[in-house]
């Protein structure tokens, strides 16, 4: 881990960029110290305490779950109560989420509990981050949560692992969550009332997965206004196409920003070559107009997560100030689903955009002078290489299915639990389709910028070729550090492979 700032997890509101480092162990977590913000937390638990004291009925601490809150948990059984609620809930399938996901859903968790209104000890918070510091997962298995009442079935991995259950992985290796946590000292907990519902009750899964999905179509953004502005240069295009002018008349923000991007890439203000067409085929012209609706859109999808991840999003509500118990429906993900689905769709069209593009590049009818599917073979065996027909074919499956993917999972709300849940969100799908999307969208932005890249190399061979501008002429010399030109037909899949995790790490500085 790096020697960067820690995150704070207290009252301050925490951001996107909070949770991606936590994630990426790039900055620690620590949970605030102050003294009034402990206690403010002590008094929810002592108010819970209390009430029991008081035989009050408290949804999920003297009842049963769900439709279950009709059944009356005696007060010598309250205690034996929270086990039962993460056992039979340890019914998840699928594939593990992954590491990183895994801590931004420990953090999102540790987030909306540092509210104080769950009823949870400081002792709980403490083992949470301890759990971050130690770089301690649960094997959370990814499918099973309907998106309300929250995350049940996910989060009941978290709820095990801490009172020493199930399996976490600790220095690489899968290890009994117990024995872990008695390595280090620790004794696993035993949940109080509501700590394991607390817990379980809310949207973590889909809010740590939601940030993930966000950062990383910010990046798609700016890597797609890239490509483009390469894929100009490999196409001999019109850079009238992105000037300022023009988007004076229609100032939707985002759109306009990714047409000053490509103008800065394209140094617009320099001499530029004589225009050979008034105007470049739509995935060229209208790439600001594409990407502009994905740049505009985030700082809504931004304002969707961040206030749900700096939310109380479990139930019931413990007020401990009024000294009073609140019933609703907090830990109901339909924020997220929307946010999600809407980002399906806007990395759909991104993906599709991209594809559109290299199609272009790999055929000779529409590229402007290039060989076709950009083989850079010489006569001699010209008629052996494939160049990237074999890669446009990959990407324009790939891109098929982010667009198939884009069908919104929120509207397939299912009655569950005896009809008790019969209104959810499924804002988990939505979270892991997003993040399934822009899997498939950063493929193409892979084999489009390698297509791009090769473009713009074969253009540089040509006996009128025009230096490059600055910031594309930087991009082509990084490329190149990695991706010698395609001459002779070769296996691509080892150079796709090292372009996505280039991508997936964020390795290009783009724009600022």
């Amino acid at each position: 881990m790096s020697n960067a700032s820690p995150v704070v997890f207290g009252d301050r509101h925490l951001s996107i960029e909070d949770i991606l480092a936590v994630a990426e162990r790039r900055a620690p977590a620590r949970l605030e110290s102050d003294a009034a913000f402990r206690e403010r937390i002590a008094k929810g638990a002592r108010f819970l305490d209390s009430l029991l004291d008081r035989e009050g009925v408290i949804y999920g601490v003297t009842t049963g779950y769900g439709d279950s809150c009709v059944v009356a948990v005696p007060l010598q059984q309250v205690e034996a109560l929270p086990r039962h609620l993460f056992t039979f809930h340890g019914c998840g399938l699928g594939k593990l989420l992954e590491p990183a996901a895994t801590r931004a859903v420990l953090a999102a968790r540790l987030r909306s509990l540092t509210h104080g209104v769950s009823g949870v000890r400081v002792e709980l918070l403490e083992r949470l981050q301890g759990f971050l510091d130690h770089d301690i997962l649960p094997l959370i298995p990814e499918e099973g949560s309907v998106g309300a009442s929250g995350d049940l079935t996910p989060l009941s991995y978290v709820a095990a692992t801490l009172a020493g259950e199930r399996e976490v992985l600790y220095q690489g290796e899968r290890r009994q969550a117990g024995e872990v946590q008695r390595a280090l000292g620790w004794q696993p907990l035993t949940l109080r009332p509501k700590e394991a519902l607390a817990l379980m009750n809310g949207t973590a899964v889909m809010t740590g997965l939601a940030c993930l999905a966000y950062a990383r179509a910010d990046y798609l953004l700016q890597l797609a206004t890239r490509i483009t502005a390469l894929n100009v240069i490999a196409l001999e295009g019109n850079p009238e196409h992105f000037d300022e002018r023009l988007f004076a008349v229609k100032p939707h923000p985002g759109q306009s920003q990714v047409a000053a991007w490509i103008r800065q890439d394209l140094a617009i203000d320099a001499p530029t070559a004589p225009l050979h067409r008034l105007q470049d085929r739509y995935s060229i012209r209208c790439a600001p107009h594409v990407l502009g609706v994905l740049a505009d859109s985030l700082g809504l999808l931004r304002q969707f997560i961040e206030t749900e991840l700096n939310s109380a999003n479990d139930n019931p509500i413990i007020d401990a100030e009024q000294e009073r118990v609140l019933h609703g429906g907090h830990f109901y993900g339909g924020h997220i689903a929307f946010a999600m689905d809407s980002l399906k769709n806007l990395i759909g069209n991104v993906a599709d955009l991209l594809d559109r593009q290299l199609a272009l590049l790999v055929d000779a009818r529409y590229n402007h002078g290039l060989p076709s599917n950009l083989s850079g073979a010489p006569a001699a065996t010209a008629m052996l290489n494939h160049g990237f027909k074999a890669v446009q074919i990959g990407a324009s499956a790939w891109t098929a299915e982010a667009l198939k993917n884009s069908l919104p999972a929120s509207v397939f709300s299912r009655s569950t639990e005896c009809h008790n849940q019969d209104k959810v969100s499924m804002g988990t799908i939505a979270a892991r389709d997003a993040l399934r999307s822009l899997e498939l969208a950063e493929q193409v932005a892979a084999a489009t910028l390698l297509a791009a890249q090769q473009g713009v190399w074969l253009r540089g061979q040509q006996a009128d070729a025009r230096p490059l501008p600055q910031p594309l002429a930087r991009m082509h010399e990084q490329l190149a550090e990695d991706f010698a030109p395609l001459i002779e037909d070769r296996a691509l899949e080892g150079e796709l492979r090292l372009c996505l995790a280039r991508i997936r790490s964020r390795h290009w500085g783009l724009y600022a």
